[in-house]
C-alpha cells in the first residue's frame, strides 16, 4: 500500500502533503515562485497553499504568516556575503567588475533567478524588499568590496555597481528581454565587467550638489 508521502506512478503527487517538515520546505519554493510572479501584494496564502499541496492554514501553522513567509522565502540571502566578498577579492583588480558580474549572474541563474523578481515585483509594496536589496547589495558585498580596494567615493562607486547590477537582473530575470535574458554568462561578464570596472575604479565626475 502507498503511504501518503509516496507519488503514484507517473510522478504527480495526488491529494495534500501531510503537515511535516516536508510541507514547510513546500511552501518556501512555493511562495519564492508566487512572490516572483505577482509582488507581495499580488501573491496570496491560498495561492501559495495551493503551489505547495498543501493547506492554507499551513502558513499561519509553520510561519504564522504571508509576511514571515516572505521574509523566510525571499529575504534571506541565497548566499554566505563574507565568501562572497572573499571570491571577488581573488584575482587582479583590474578584472574586478568582470568578477562581480559573473558571481551575481551565475548566483541567481543556479535558481532561475531565484528570489530576484521576487524583490523587484515587491519593492513599491513592502519595505522590507528595498532594504534588502539595499542590504545584499550594497552593505553585504560592494561596500566591502569598495572598502577592501580603498577605492575613492564609496557610496557613490556602490551606488553605481547596485544600480548596473539591478539593471541586469531586471531584464534577465524580471522583463526577460533578449538577448540578455538567454545570453552566456561569460559574455555577460565580458560585456558588463567593463561598466563594472569603471564604476569601481575609473575616474567619476561626481554629482554637483544643488
Amino acid at each position: 500500500m502507498r503511504t501518503i508521502d509516496e507519488q503514484p506512478p507517473g510522478g504527480k503527487r495526488r491529494g495534500r502533503r501531510p503537515g511535516g517538515q516536508d510541507t514547510r520546505t513546500a511552501l518556501i519554493a512555493a511562495a519564492r515562485e508566487v512572490f516572483s510572479e505577482n509582488g507581495y501584494d499580488g501573491a496570496t496564502v491560498r495561492a501559495i497553499a495551493s503551489r505547495a499541496g498543501v493547506d492554507a492554514a499551513m502558513v499561519n501553522h509553520w510561519f504564522g504568516g504571508k509576511d514571515a513567509l516572505f521574509a523566510t522565502a525571499v529575504l534571506e540571502l541565497p548566499f554566505d556575503p563574507a565568501e562572497v566578498v572573499s571570491a571577488l577579492l581573488e584575482g587582479e583588480v583590474d578584472t574586478l567588475g568582470e568578477r562581480i558580474v559573473r558571481r551575481f549572474v551565475t548566483t541567481w541563474d543556479a535558481t532561475d533567478g531565484g528570489s530576484f523578481p521576487a524583490l523587484i515585483r515587491s519593492l513599491a509594496s513592502h519595505d522590507k524588499a528595498a532594504l534588502a536589496l539595499r542590504n545584499f547589495l550594497i552593505e553585504n558585498i560592494l561596500n566591502r568590496v569598495i572598502d577592501r580596494i580603498e577605492a575613492d567615493h564609496p557610496q557613490l562607486r556602490a551606488g553605481l555597481c547596485a544600480s548596473q547590477l539591478i539593471g541586469l537582473g531586471m531584464v534577465r530575470y524580471v522583463a526577460e528581454f533578449e538577448p540578455l535574458s538567454s545570453a552566456e554568462i561569460e559574455w555577460l561578464a565580458t560585456a558588463v565587467g567593463p561598466t563594472m570596472q569603471r564604476y569601481l575604479t575609473g575616474e567619476l565626475e561626481l554629482p554637483r550638489s544643488n
